[in-house]
């Protein structure tokens, strides 16, 4: 039974984490979008 639960925790933990890093990487290209548009206004 132990194992078993290891195994439930390890997949829901790894899940967890890619949802986690999709968000970060989002929120990044977010923020580079907006560095790119205020580089562009700089610039004309």
């Amino acid at each position: 039974m132990k194992p078993m639960i290891a195994i439930l925790m390890a997949a829901a933990l790894t899940l967890a984490g890619c949802n986690t890093m999709e968000g970060f990487g989002q929120d990044v290209q977010k923020a580079g979008d907006s560095i790119e548009k205020a580089g562009s206004k700089a610039g004309n």
